[in-house]
């Protein structure tokens, strides 16, 4: 499928394999991202995706994918850590991790990753810069897009930043 949206150009096989899951009830709410230092900023995001009703699926990107992105020095927890944590999470139904070439983002490549799951919504943070592109899988999914807030001074970058400075 052609697409005008800088993130819609590839088409590049995205994979998916479940760590815990998938829930048997249906349909779900999904959330994609690297989820690689847990914070409280993760848990209050998740547990208001979950609040909305539908089973919550995480997709984790795998450690190859993060390194690319955030450079040689994360991931700074290994992909299946990363995704034993989420699973322990009281609000996550299910977790998978999500492989492929670093450089397959698009929104296509997610919508057909995602089909098999007919997500009722996919939900992101307010200032993803992903966001556009979310919407877009989302409508191609004829799923809900939910964009909830980022809570301020709470983030992974953040985190990091405060534990450099303290060692």
């Amino acid at each position: 499928m052609a697409s005008s949206d800088p993130e819609g150009d590839d088409a590049a096989a995205l994979a998916l394999r479940w760590y815990a899951g998938p829930p048997a009830e249906r349909p779900v709410a999904v959330v994609t991202g690297a989820f690689d230092v847990l914070h409280v900023g993760h848990v209050r995001f998740l547990s208001a995706v979950r609040e909305r009703g539908f089973p919550l699926v995480v997709g984790v990107e795998d450690d190859a994918r993060v390194r690319s992105w955030k450079g040689t020095g994360r991931p700074v927890h290994a992909e299946a850590d990363r995704a034993e944590m989420l699973a322990a999470l009281r609000c996550v139904d299910g977790v998978f991790t999500v492989s492929g070439p670093p450089e397959t983002v698009g929104w296509q490549a997610y919508a057909a990753l995602l089909a098999p799951l007919d997500p009722a919504a996919l939900a992101y943070t307010a200032g993803d810069p992903h966001s556009a592109a979310k919407r877009l899988g989302a409508e191609a999914l004829g799923a809900h897009a939910w964009e909830l807030p980022f809570t301020a001074g709470r983030s992974t970058s953040a985190t990091l930043g405060r534990l450099a400075g303290s060692l």
